[in-house]
């Protein structure tokens, strides 16, 4: 996992693999219906207050003979970390899915802030 952390900006971001389950035949290449992958991640250093966290796809490793459905979100985010949380359905196979992220909170020290 790729990670930068900068404590005065309160800024935390990385590139994680949720999964890749092609080679070993897995639910979500080789399965149908509801499906749910997470991955945990941890912050480098803890902020103040839990951060807004956003996240994206960075690779995705998709059958196309059928539709693509994808959702990815971040759950369970606290001053410490989150899951990273991808779900598709119905007969959309997937091969692979990176994700980046990027956390953005509160500084952890009021006087961090530079104000004229």
């Amino acid at each position: 996992m790729k990670r930068l952390r900068n404590p005065r900006t309160g800024i935390c971001q990385g590139d994680v693999m949720v999964f890749a389950e092609f080679e070993e035949g897995g639910a979500m290449w080789t399965g149908s219906g509801k499906r749910e992958r997470r991955k945990s991640v941890r912050f480098d250093g803890e902020f103040s207050s839990p951060p807004s966290v956003q996240v994206s796809v960075s690779l995705w490793d998709m059958d196309t003979t059928a539709a693509i459905r994808a959702d990815l979100v971040a759950e369970n985010v606290t001053s410490t970390g989150f899951d990273i949380v991808f779900r598709t359905w119905s007969d959309s196979r997937i091969a692979r899915l990176r994700a980046s992220w990027m956390a953005i909170g509160e500084l952890p020290f009021e006087d961090d802030w530079d104000v004229e």
